[in-house]
């Protein structure tokens, strides 16, 4: 495949781009190369994500648009990767039936061997296996970030929460060894990076699938210790495993971020018990108060889904309060969109979009209002900043975040280097944004 291009289109988390870096870096071993361009590409991968319905109709679109492109090049190849093709399988085919591959969320080190099969076949392609028996083989990966690397510590989720699909598409836990992801948090020092993200649906039961490996809290101290390495953050922790040893590990470490992000959904205990979370209101503000009191300048976000089925005026009542209350640095809202396959489509009481729309509307209110002020409290304040590189939006700004990741903008003077550590004396506060001056690179 000498002389060819390759897209990949993402969908989803943050495991799902690790995913399309380890498709990249697979096209690129067999010597493809990347265009930015659908047009010029010789093969597109989807990477897909159905976590929400709406966000599967979005991908059904896209995929439909590419029969346009196959229409004018019946030789280019178009494979669909990921939950949606874990799901969905040859179903997939039916519905589009221009696709050439289907490749499931554990056959994506597969890549390679498909496309080669293909190639000899010219058929119909589907790779989806029920569950890995084991942990998939390492690939090579072409990572976006050049600062900041996602790396899984583990795959899979066993909380079955009512809503979500991500244990049927992700199977069970699995985690990786401790060696395997020193490894390659050491490899990728070597090659300047500056900042990892440790990646798991749930983290906070990293080690469990075995009793040969540490738990999350002792990981994080093995990781903490690894030169070169400025920074460590971790996602995603459930707050039913979340515990003071790990509030401990980040009091402790030298460069465990003090960020927390701890999914709450919601603040009805009612609606929590529909959710399957196994936590109260309670629990979570004995972990909030565990960890101000441990770490008084650490930020906490958190999830929050809104309408979910049976939620009454007055349930979501309790949980504008329970937001106000706690003070998040900031909150992630969404509305509830039924997915099927999952107890929560089939559960009564569905609560009407309209409804839903404008109770999100009054969270978020509430919300920007506390995030406000949070930041507000941040006014003259000297925080260390990450150089991440031009600001978005204005390439006379540069932009960074802080350890407790939060964004901050400053007037370029010309000195910054990416993957630099600075000091920005903060002068202005709003809701998603710091800006400041900086005083001196680190």
């Amino acid at each position: 495949m000498q002389h060819m291009n390759y897209s990949i289109i993402t969908f989803g988390c943050q495991m799902n781009e690790n995913d399309s870096e380890r498709i990249a870096g697979q096209l690129k071993a067999m010597g493809l190369s990347e265009s930015s361009q659908l047009d010029d590409a010789d093969i597109i991968v989807i990477n897909t994500c159905c976590v929400r319905e709406s966000a599967e109709k979005k991908i059904y679109g896209k995929i439909g648009d590419l029969k346009r492109l196959k229409t004018a090049n019946p030789d280019l190849i178009i494979a669909v990767a990921g939950c949606m093709a874990q799901k969905d399988r040859d179903k997939l085919f039916k519905k589009a039936p221009h696709i050439d591959l289907v490749i499931g969320t554990h056959n994506v080190h597969q890549l390679a061997d498909l496309l080669s099969d293909f190639e000899k076949s010219r058929g119909k392609v589907l790779a989806v296996w029920e569950q890995a028996e084991r942990l998939t083989p390492e690939v090579p990966s072409i990572r976006k970030n050049k600062i900041a690397a996602w790396v899984p510590i583990m795959y899979g989720c066993n909380n079955f929460c009512s809503y979500c699909i991500v244990p049927y598409v992700r199977g069970r836990e699995q985690s990786r060894s401790a060696d395997e992801i020193v490894a390659e948090i050491r490899e990728l020092a070597t090659l300047g990076y500056k900042e990892v993200t440790l990646l798991g649906q749930n983290v906070n039961s990293y080690g469990k699938d075995s009793e040969n490996f540490p738990d999350f809290a002792d990981l994080l101290a093995i990781v903490d210790g690894i030169d070169s390495i400025k920074r460590i953050r971790y996602m995603t922790s459930h707050p039913r495993d979340m515990n003071e040893k790990v509030i401990a590990a980040v009091t402790d470490g030298q460069k465990i971020c003090e960020h927390f992000h701890l999914p709450v959904q919601a603040g009805s205990d009612e609606i929590l018990a529909r959710m399957n979370r196994g936590y109260t209101t309670e629990y979570y503000r004995h972990l909030v108060a565990a960890i101000r009191s441990a770490i008084p300048h650490a930020s906490l976000t958190t999830d929050i889904i809104v309408g979910f089925p049976g939620e009454t005026e007055e349930l979501f009542a309790e949980t504008l309060k329970f937001v106000k209350t706690t003070c998040f640095d900031a909150a992630y809202t969404f509305l509830y969109s039924e997915r099927s396959g999952t107890p929560a489509a089939k559960m009564p009481e569905q609560v009407p979009i309209a409804v839903k729309k404008e109770r999100l509307n009054r969270l978020m209110q509430v919300q920007n209002e506390n995030s406000l002020a949070v930041n507000q409290k941040l006014l003259n304040q000297t925080l260390e900043v990450l150089i991440e590189g031009n600001s978005k939006n204005d390439t006379n700004k540069m932009m960074g975040r802080t350890r407790t990741n939060k964004i901050v903008i400053w007037d370029k003077t010309g000195l910054e280097s990416v993957g630099q550590l600075a000091e920005i004396l903060i002068l202005t506060a709003q809701t998603w944004v710091l800006k400041g001056r900086l005083l001196r690179l680190l």
